[in-house]
Protein backbone atom coordinates (compact mmCIF):
# COMPACT_ATOMS: atom_id res chain seq x y z
CA UNK A 1 0.00 0.00 0.00
CA UNK A 2 1.47 3.25 -1.04
CA UNK A 3 2.58 5.71 1.64
CA UNK A 4 1.26 9.10 0.54
CA UNK A 5 2.66 12.59 1.09
CA UNK A 6 0.75 13.29 4.28
CA UNK A 7 0.48 10.81 7.12
CA UNK A 8 -1.98 12.46 9.46
CA UNK A 9 -1.69 11.25 13.00
CA UNK A 10 -2.69 12.33 16.42
CA UNK A 11 -3.05 11.09 19.94
CA UNK A 12 -5.04 11.62 23.10
CA UNK A 13 -3.31 10.06 26.06
CA UNK A 14 -2.94 10.08 29.83
CA UNK A 15 0.36 10.01 31.64
CA UNK A 16 0.76 8.26 34.97
CA UNK A 17 1.00 10.55 37.98
CA UNK A 18 4.08 10.33 40.17
CA UNK A 19 4.52 11.07 43.84
CA UNK A 20 5.59 14.68 43.95
CA UNK A 21 4.96 18.02 45.61
CA UNK A 22 2.32 20.20 44.01
CA UNK A 23 3.56 21.13 40.56
CA UNK A 24 2.57 24.78 40.95
CA UNK A 25 5.18 25.07 43.69
CA UNK A 26 7.85 23.92 41.27
CA UNK A 27 6.90 26.48 38.62
CA UNK A 28 8.38 29.35 40.54
CA UNK A 29 11.61 27.71 41.59
CA UNK A 30 14.67 29.71 40.51
CA UNK A 31 15.84 28.65 37.09
CA UNK A 32 12.52 27.33 35.70
CA UNK A 33 12.48 29.75 32.77
CA UNK A 34 16.17 29.27 32.08
CA UNK A 35 15.78 25.47 32.07
CA UNK A 36 12.95 25.65 29.55
CA UNK A 37 14.96 28.09 27.42
CA UNK A 38 17.90 25.69 27.50
CA UNK A 39 15.80 22.71 26.48
CA UNK A 40 14.22 24.64 23.60
CA UNK A 41 17.70 25.72 22.46
CA UNK A 42 18.76 22.06 22.27
CA UNK A 43 15.90 21.50 19.82
CA UNK A 44 16.48 24.64 17.76
CA UNK A 45 20.23 23.89 17.55
CA UNK A 46 19.31 20.64 15.76
CA UNK A 47 16.90 22.64 13.53
CA UNK A 48 14.02 20.35 14.48
CA UNK A 49 11.83 22.90 16.29
CA UNK A 50 10.31 26.27 15.59
CA UNK A 51 7.08 27.43 17.15
CA UNK A 52 5.50 28.63 20.39
CA UNK A 53 5.75 27.39 23.99
CA UNK A 54 3.13 28.38 26.57
CA UNK A 55 3.04 27.29 30.22
CA UNK A 56 0.06 28.43 32.29
CA UNK A 57 -1.38 28.04 35.76
CA UNK A 58 -5.19 28.15 35.93
CA UNK A 59 -5.24 29.83 32.54
CA UNK A 60 -2.66 32.49 33.42
CA UNK A 61 0.54 32.32 31.31
CA UNK A 62 3.77 32.12 33.28
CA UNK A 63 5.93 31.36 30.22
CA UNK A 64 4.97 32.34 26.67
CA UNK A 65 7.65 32.58 24.01
CA UNK A 66 8.05 32.09 20.26
CA UNK A 67 11.04 30.59 18.45
CA UNK A 68 12.23 30.33 14.87
CA UNK A 69 10.51 31.34 11.66
CA UNK A 70 6.90 31.12 10.54
CA UNK A 71 7.92 31.60 6.89
CA UNK A 72 11.54 30.87 6.09
CA UNK A 73 11.51 32.20 2.55
CA UNK A 74 10.34 35.61 3.81
CA UNK A 75 12.28 35.52 7.08
CA UNK A 76 9.07 36.09 9.06
CA UNK A 77 9.51 35.04 12.71
CA UNK A 78 7.03 33.13 14.81
CA UNK A 79 5.33 35.21 17.50
CA UNK A 80 3.01 34.25 20.37
CA UNK A 81 0.16 35.27 18.06
CA UNK A 82 1.21 33.12 15.10
CA UNK A 83 -1.48 30.69 13.96
CA UNK A 84 -0.55 27.04 13.46
CA UNK A 85 -2.29 24.06 11.92
CA UNK A 86 -3.53 22.12 14.97
CA UNK A 87 -3.99 18.84 13.10
CA UNK A 88 -6.19 16.33 14.88
CA UNK A 89 -6.89 18.55 17.85
CA UNK A 90 -9.97 19.21 15.68
CA UNK A 91 -11.31 15.89 16.90
CA UNK A 92 -11.86 17.37 20.37
CA UNK A 93 -14.03 20.08 18.79
CA UNK A 94 -15.97 17.46 16.84
CA UNK A 95 -16.49 15.37 19.97
CA UNK A 96 -17.87 18.37 21.87
CA UNK A 97 -20.36 19.22 19.10
CA UNK A 98 -21.56 15.61 18.81
CA UNK A 99 -21.99 15.16 22.57
CA UNK A 100 -23.82 18.47 22.81
CA UNK A 101 -26.26 17.18 20.17
CA UNK A 102 -26.61 13.90 22.07
CA UNK A 103 -27.43 15.78 25.27
CA UNK A 104 -30.02 17.82 23.38
CA UNK A 105 -31.67 14.64 22.12
CA UNK A 106 -30.84 15.28 18.47
CA UNK A 107 -28.50 12.29 18.39
CA UNK A 108 -28.02 9.11 20.41
CA UNK A 109 -24.73 7.34 21.09
CA UNK A 110 -26.44 4.12 20.03
CA UNK A 111 -27.63 5.51 16.69
CA UNK A 112 -26.38 3.48 13.74
CA UNK A 113 -24.26 4.92 10.95
CA UNK A 114 -26.83 4.01 8.30
CA UNK A 115 -29.50 6.13 9.99
CA UNK A 116 -27.74 9.29 8.83
CA UNK A 117 -25.41 8.35 5.97
CA UNK A 118 -26.71 6.05 3.22
CA UNK A 119 -24.65 3.99 0.81
CA UNK A 120 -22.46 2.05 3.25
CA UNK A 121 -22.13 -1.74 3.15
CA UNK A 122 -24.71 -3.52 5.30
CA UNK A 123 -22.36 -4.42 8.15
CA UNK A 124 -21.00 -0.88 8.50
CA UNK A 125 -24.44 0.70 8.21
CA UNK A 126 -26.10 -1.59 10.76
CA UNK A 127 -23.31 -2.34 13.25
CA UNK A 128 -21.34 0.92 13.62
CA UNK A 129 -22.74 3.28 16.27
CA UNK A 130 -21.88 6.87 17.11
CA UNK A 131 -20.22 5.52 20.27
CA UNK A 132 -17.93 3.37 18.13
CA UNK A 133 -17.03 6.36 15.95
CA UNK A 134 -16.26 8.60 18.93
CA UNK A 135 -14.10 5.97 20.62
CA UNK A 136 -12.18 4.78 17.53
CA UNK A 137 -13.91 1.39 17.60
CA UNK A 138 -15.77 1.50 14.27
CA UNK A 139 -13.37 -0.67 12.28
CA UNK A 140 -12.50 2.19 9.95
CA UNK A 141 -9.00 3.66 10.05
CA UNK A 142 -7.89 6.22 7.48
CA UNK A 143 -9.20 7.27 4.10
CA UNK A 144 -6.11 8.89 2.55
CA UNK A 145 -5.77 6.45 -0.32
CA UNK A 146 -3.79 7.12 -3.48
CA UNK A 147 -7.09 7.73 -5.25
CA UNK A 148 -8.00 10.39 -2.69
CA UNK A 149 -4.68 12.21 -3.02
CA UNK A 150 -4.98 12.25 -6.79
CA UNK A 151 -8.19 14.29 -6.53
CA UNK A 152 -7.43 17.99 -7.16
CA UNK A 153 -7.47 20.06 -3.99
CA UNK A 154 -10.32 22.27 -5.21
CA UNK A 155 -12.48 19.16 -5.65
CA UNK A 156 -11.81 17.76 -2.18
CA UNK A 157 -14.82 18.21 0.10
CA UNK A 158 -16.38 16.39 3.03
CA UNK A 159 -18.49 14.55 0.48
CA UNK A 160 -15.37 13.47 -1.42
CA UNK A 161 -13.89 12.07 1.79
CA UNK A 162 -17.19 10.31 2.54
CA UNK A 163 -17.15 8.52 -0.81
CA UNK A 164 -13.59 7.35 -0.15
CA UNK A 165 -14.54 6.01 3.29
CA UNK A 166 -17.42 4.02 1.81
CA UNK A 167 -14.88 2.10 -0.29
CA UNK A 168 -12.69 1.16 2.69
CA UNK A 169 -13.01 -2.34 4.16
CA UNK A 170 -13.59 -2.63 7.90
CA UNK A 171 -10.40 -3.70 9.64
CA UNK A 172 -12.32 -5.41 12.46
CA UNK A 173 -15.90 -5.93 13.57
CA UNK A 174 -17.28 -2.72 15.09
CA UNK A 175 -16.83 -2.59 18.86
CA UNK A 176 -14.37 -5.50 19.05
CA UNK A 177 -11.13 -3.53 18.83
CA UNK A 178 -9.78 0.01 18.76
CA UNK A 179 -7.77 1.77 16.07
CA UNK A 180 -7.17 5.48 15.67
CA UNK A 181 -9.60 6.66 13.02
CA UNK A 182 -9.57 9.82 10.94
CA UNK A 183 -12.43 8.35 8.92
CA UNK A 184 -14.60 8.01 12.01
CA UNK A 185 -14.39 11.70 12.82
CA UNK A 186 -15.19 12.75 9.26
CA UNK A 187 -18.33 10.64 9.58
CA UNK A 188 -19.17 12.23 12.93
CA UNK A 189 -18.93 15.70 11.42
CA UNK A 190 -21.28 14.72 8.60
CA UNK A 191 -23.72 13.11 11.05
CA UNK A 192 -23.71 16.30 13.15
CA UNK A 193 -24.59 18.27 10.02
CA UNK A 194 -27.55 15.99 9.31
CA UNK A 195 -28.81 16.15 12.89
CA UNK A 196 -28.49 19.92 13.29
CA UNK A 197 -29.27 21.05 9.76
CA UNK A 198 -26.15 23.23 9.64
CA UNK A 199 -22.63 22.88 8.28
CA UNK A 200 -19.99 21.37 10.54
CA UNK A 201 -18.05 24.63 10.48
CA UNK A 202 -21.06 26.71 11.48
CA UNK A 203 -21.69 24.31 14.37
CA UNK A 204 -18.15 24.68 15.67
CA UNK A 205 -18.24 28.44 15.29
CA UNK A 206 -21.61 28.87 17.01
CA UNK A 207 -21.13 26.29 19.75
CA UNK A 208 -17.42 26.63 20.57
CA UNK A 209 -15.37 29.38 18.94
CA UNK A 210 -17.74 32.31 19.55
CA UNK A 211 -18.82 31.39 23.11
CA UNK A 212 -15.20 30.96 24.18
CA UNK A 213 -13.99 34.10 22.39
CA UNK A 214 -11.55 32.17 20.20
CA UNK A 215 -10.91 35.06 17.83
CA UNK A 216 -7.60 33.67 16.57
CA UNK A 217 -9.01 30.31 15.50
CA UNK A 218 -9.79 29.82 11.80
CA UNK A 219 -12.14 27.01 10.84
CA UNK A 220 -12.18 27.05 7.07
CA UNK A 221 -9.78 27.99 4.26
CA UNK A 222 -6.17 27.45 5.29
CA UNK A 223 -4.36 29.55 2.74
CA UNK A 224 -6.12 32.80 3.61
CA UNK A 225 -5.37 32.63 7.32
CA UNK A 226 -3.44 35.77 8.31
CA UNK A 227 -0.25 35.45 10.35
CA UNK A 228 -0.04 31.72 9.75
CA UNK A 229 2.98 29.48 10.02
CA UNK A 230 4.04 27.39 7.04
CA UNK A 231 5.00 23.87 8.06
CA UNK A 232 8.47 22.45 7.50
CA UNK A 233 9.78 18.91 7.66
CA UNK A 234 12.92 17.03 6.74
CA UNK A 235 13.07 14.09 4.40
CA UNK A 236 15.03 10.94 5.13
CA UNK A 237 18.26 12.65 4.04
CA UNK A 238 17.68 15.60 6.36
CA UNK A 239 16.78 18.00 3.52
CA UNK A 240 14.30 20.70 4.58
CA UNK A 241 10.97 20.86 2.71
CA UNK A 242 7.73 22.75 3.28
CA UNK A 243 4.26 21.24 3.42
CA UNK A 244 2.35 24.07 1.76
CA UNK A 245 1.91 22.11 -1.47
CA UNK A 246 0.08 19.18 0.12
CA UNK A 247 -1.87 20.76 2.96
CA UNK A 248 -5.20 19.01 3.42
CA UNK A 249 -8.53 20.79 3.40
CA UNK A 250 -10.09 21.44 6.81
CA UNK A 251 -12.37 18.62 7.96
CA UNK A 252 -13.81 17.30 11.25
CA UNK A 253 -10.75 15.10 11.72
CA UNK A 254 -8.19 17.91 11.47
CA UNK A 255 -6.92 21.17 10.10
CA UNK A 256 -8.11 24.23 12.02
CA UNK A 257 -5.59 27.04 12.43
CA UNK A 258 -5.22 28.49 15.93
CA UNK A 259 -2.88 30.03 18.47
CA UNK A 260 -1.52 28.47 21.64
CA UNK A 261 -3.56 30.99 23.66
CA UNK A 262 -6.84 30.04 21.98
CA UNK A 263 -6.20 26.33 22.47
CA UNK A 264 -5.49 27.01 26.14
CA UNK A 265 -8.96 28.62 26.33
CA UNK A 266 -10.56 25.64 24.63
CA UNK A 267 -9.02 22.88 26.73
CA UNK A 268 -9.55 24.77 29.99
CA UNK A 269 -13.23 24.90 29.08
CA UNK A 270 -13.10 21.27 27.96
CA UNK A 271 -11.68 20.05 31.28
CA UNK A 272 -12.78 22.58 33.89
CA UNK A 273 -15.59 24.91 32.85
CA UNK A 274 -19.29 24.69 32.12
CA UNK A 275 -19.40 27.34 29.40
CA UNK A 276 -18.58 24.73 26.75
CA UNK A 277 -20.66 21.82 28.04
CA UNK A 278 -22.42 21.04 31.30
CA UNK A 279 -21.54 18.15 33.60
CA UNK A 280 -24.20 15.85 32.13
CA UNK A 281 -22.75 16.35 28.65
CA UNK A 282 -19.17 15.89 29.87
CA UNK A 283 -20.17 12.57 31.44
CA UNK A 284 -21.02 11.27 27.97
CA UNK A 285 -17.30 11.44 27.11
CA UNK A 286 -15.52 8.08 27.47
CA UNK A 287 -12.64 9.88 29.21
CA UNK A 288 -14.77 11.60 31.86
CA UNK A 289 -14.11 9.13 34.72
CA UNK A 290 -10.39 9.16 33.98
CA UNK A 291 -10.28 12.96 34.02
CA UNK A 292 -12.07 13.06 37.37
CA UNK A 293 -9.61 10.60 38.84
CA UNK A 294 -6.68 12.71 37.65
CA UNK A 295 -8.23 15.83 39.16
CA UNK A 296 -8.44 14.07 42.50
CA UNK A 297 -5.27 11.97 42.57
CA UNK A 298 -2.93 13.92 40.28
CA UNK A 299 -1.44 13.17 36.88
CA UNK A 300 -1.46 14.40 33.32
CA UNK A 301 -3.82 14.24 30.39
CA UNK A 302 -2.96 15.34 26.88
CA UNK A 303 -4.28 16.09 23.42
CA UNK A 304 -2.17 16.36 20.30
CA UNK A 305 -2.23 16.49 16.54
CA UNK A 306 0.08 16.67 13.58
CA UNK A 307 1.43 15.48 10.27
CA UNK A 308 4.53 16.31 8.21
CA UNK A 309 5.45 19.89 9.10
CA UNK A 310 2.97 20.37 11.93
CA UNK A 311 2.72 19.15 15.52
CA UNK A 312 0.75 20.54 18.44
CA UNK A 313 0.32 19.29 21.99
CA UNK A 314 -1.62 20.29 25.09
CA UNK A 315 -0.56 18.64 28.36
CA UNK A 316 -2.16 19.41 31.70
CA UNK A 317 -1.73 18.44 35.33
CA UNK A 318 -5.47 18.36 35.93
CA UNK A 319 -5.35 18.55 39.73
CA UNK A 320 -2.99 21.52 39.75
CA UNK A 321 -4.42 23.07 36.57
CA UNK A 322 -0.94 23.61 35.16
CA UNK A 323 -0.86 23.36 31.37
CA UNK A 324 1.93 23.06 28.82
CA UNK A 325 1.09 24.01 25.23
CA UNK A 326 3.63 23.55 22.42
CA UNK A 327 2.86 24.46 18.81
CA UNK A 328 5.43 23.60 16.16
CA UNK A 329 5.58 24.27 12.44
CA UNK A 330 8.01 21.40 12.10
CA UNK A 331 7.72 17.64 11.95
CA UNK A 332 6.14 15.23 14.39
CA UNK A 333 6.81 14.37 17.17
CA UNK A 334 8.81 17.45 18.11
CA UNK A 335 6.09 19.39 19.96
CA UNK A 336 5.09 16.32 21.93
CA UNK A 337 8.68 15.49 22.84
CA UNK A 338 9.43 19.07 23.85
CA UNK A 339 6.18 19.21 25.84
CA UNK A 340 7.15 16.06 27.72
CA UNK A 341 10.54 17.60 28.43
CA UNK A 342 8.90 20.68 29.95
CA UNK A 343 6.67 18.40 32.04
CA UNK A 344 9.84 16.76 33.39
CA UNK A 345 11.24 20.19 34.30
CA UNK A 346 7.99 21.03 36.13
CA UNK A 347 8.42 17.81 38.08
CA UNK A 348 11.97 18.75 39.00
CA UNK A 349 13.43 16.06 36.76
CA UNK A 350 15.99 16.10 33.97
CA UNK A 351 14.28 16.22 30.55
CA UNK A 352 15.27 13.87 27.76
CA UNK A 353 17.50 15.57 25.24
CA UNK A 354 16.40 15.71 21.58
CA UNK A 355 17.73 13.61 18.75
CA UNK A 356 17.19 13.40 15.01
CA UNK A 357 13.87 11.82 13.86
CA UNK A 358 13.73 8.05 13.43
CA UNK A 359 13.36 8.11 9.63
CA UNK A 360 16.54 10.13 9.25
CA UNK A 361 18.38 7.94 11.78
CA UNK A 362 17.35 4.72 10.03
CA UNK A 363 18.18 5.99 6.54
CA UNK A 364 21.59 7.26 7.70
CA UNK A 365 22.36 3.87 9.25
CA UNK A 366 21.15 2.07 6.11
CA UNK A 367 23.28 4.27 3.83
CA UNK A 368 26.42 4.10 5.92
CA UNK A 369 26.28 0.67 7.58
CA UNK A 370 23.73 -1.43 5.74
CA UNK A 371 20.47 -3.18 6.50
CA UNK A 372 21.99 -5.78 8.82
CA UNK A 373 23.05 -2.95 11.11
CA UNK A 374 19.57 -1.43 10.91
CA UNK A 375 18.03 -4.78 11.83
CA UNK A 376 20.38 -5.30 14.76
CA UNK A 377 19.90 -1.77 16.14
CA UNK A 378 16.25 -1.23 15.21
CA UNK A 379 14.97 -0.23 18.65
CA UNK A 380 17.73 2.28 19.39
CA UNK A 381 17.43 3.84 15.92
CA UNK A 382 13.66 4.33 16.17
CA UNK A 383 13.16 5.85 19.61
CA UNK A 384 12.26 9.27 18.15
CA UNK A 385 9.04 8.27 16.43
CA UNK A 386 5.41 9.00 17.16
CA UNK A 387 4.37 6.61 19.96
CA UNK A 388 0.97 5.95 18.37
CA UNK A 389 2.25 5.29 14.84
CA UNK A 390 3.26 1.73 13.92
CA UNK A 391 6.99 1.52 13.32
CA UNK A 392 6.60 -0.40 10.08
CA UNK A 393 5.79 3.02 8.59
CA UNK A 394 9.44 4.04 8.96
CA UNK A 395 10.86 1.57 6.46
CA UNK A 396 7.76 1.90 4.30
CA UNK A 397 8.33 5.63 3.90
CA UNK A 398 12.03 5.10 3.17
CA UNK A 399 11.19 2.39 0.65
CA UNK A 400 8.71 4.56 -1.25
CA UNK A 401 11.13 7.48 -1.26
CA UNK A 402 13.68 5.19 -2.90
CA UNK A 403 11.09 3.99 -5.42
CA UNK A 404 10.22 7.57 -6.40
CA UNK A 405 13.92 8.26 -6.93
CA UNK A 406 14.34 5.21 -9.17
CA UNK A 407 16.37 3.22 -6.64
CA UNK A 408 14.19 0.15 -7.01
CA UNK A 409 16.74 -2.42 -5.83
CA UNK A 410 17.32 -0.50 -2.60
CA UNK A 411 13.57 -0.18 -2.11
CA UNK A 412 13.14 -3.95 -2.48
CA UNK A 413 15.81 -4.53 0.17
CA UNK A 414 14.17 -2.07 2.56
CA UNK A 415 10.68 -3.51 2.07
CA UNK A 416 12.04 -7.04 2.52
CA UNK A 417 13.54 -6.06 5.86
CA UNK A 418 10.17 -4.63 6.84
CA UNK A 419 8.53 -8.02 6.21
CA UNK A 420 11.15 -9.61 8.48
CA UNK A 421 10.62 -7.10 11.27
CA UNK A 422 6.81 -6.97 10.97
CA UNK A 423 5.70 -10.25 9.34
CA UNK A 424 2.14 -9.94 10.64
CA UNK A 425 1.43 -6.53 9.07
CA UNK A 426 -0.42 -6.73 5.76
CA UNK A 427 0.78 -3.35 4.52
CA UNK A 428 4.47 -4.34 4.52
CA UNK A 429 3.75 -7.31 2.23
CA UNK A 430 1.65 -5.12 -0.05
CA UNK A 431 4.50 -2.62 -0.36
CA UNK A 432 7.07 -5.37 -0.87
CA UNK A 433 4.90 -6.80 -3.66
CA UNK A 434 4.76 -3.43 -5.41
CA UNK A 435 8.56 -3.07 -5.36
CA UNK A 436 9.11 -6.65 -6.55
CA UNK A 437 6.70 -6.05 -9.40
CA UNK A 438 8.61 -2.94 -10.46
CA UNK A 439 11.78 -5.05 -10.45
CA UNK A 440 10.11 -7.48 -12.84
CA UNK A 441 9.81 -10.27 -10.25
CA UNK A 442 6.14 -11.02 -10.94
CA UNK A 443 5.97 -14.45 -9.29
CA UNK A 444 7.53 -13.20 -6.06
CA UNK A 445 5.25 -10.15 -6.15
CA UNK A 446 2.23 -12.44 -6.52
CA UNK A 447 3.24 -14.36 -3.39
CA UNK A 448 3.74 -11.13 -1.48
CA UNK A 449 0.31 -9.78 -2.43
CA UNK A 450 -1.32 -13.08 -1.47
CA UNK A 451 0.42 -12.90 1.91
CA UNK A 452 -0.93 -9.36 2.43
CA UNK A 453 -4.47 -10.48 1.64
CA UNK A 454 -4.20 -13.53 3.90
CA UNK A 455 -3.46 -11.18 6.79
CA UNK A 456 -6.01 -8.52 5.85
CA UNK A 457 -8.54 -9.47 3.18
CA UNK A 458 -9.98 -6.73 1.03
CA UNK A 459 -6.96 -4.44 0.53
CA UNK A 460 -7.92 -2.71 -2.75
CA UNK A 461 -4.36 -2.17 -4.03
CA UNK A 462 -3.36 -5.78 -3.35
CA UNK A 463 -6.54 -7.20 -4.91
CA UNK A 464 -6.07 -5.14 -8.07
CA UNK A 465 -2.38 -6.08 -8.37
CA UNK A 466 -3.25 -9.74 -7.87
CA UNK A 467 -5.82 -9.67 -10.67
CA UNK A 468 -3.37 -7.95 -13.02
CA UNK A 469 -0.52 -10.36 -12.25
CA UNK A 470 -2.76 -13.39 -12.75
CA UNK A 471 -3.96 -11.93 -16.05
CA UNK A 472 -0.30 -11.61 -17.06
CA UNK A 473 0.15 -15.35 -16.50
CA UNK A 474 1.95 -15.42 -13.15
Amino acid sequence: MRILPVLIAAICYTLVARSQPRVVERLYLPGFEARVDSLVKAYTDLDIFSGVVLVAEKGRPVYHKAFGLAMRDKNIPNTPGTRFDIGSMNKSFTKVVVLQLVHEGKLSLDDKLGKYLPGFPKKAAEDITLRHLLNHQSGYGGYHSEEYWNIPREEKTLQTALEQIKKQPLEFDPGTDRRYSNAGYVLLGLIAEKAAGKSYFDLVEERIAKPLGMQDTYLREKYTVPNRAIGYYKNMRGELLDNDSFQEIVKPDGGFYSTASDILKFYRAYHHGTSLWNRETQMLDEGYARYQKLKKEGGITGHAGGFEGANTVYLEFLREQVAVVVFANMDEVVAENLGQGIVAILRGEAPEQPGIPAIQAVYKAFSEQGLNYVKAHWESLTTNFHPEDPKDLILNMIGYSLLREGETRGAVEVFKLNTELFPGVANVWDSYGEALRKMGHGRQALRSYKKALSIQPGIPSAEQALRELEAEGY
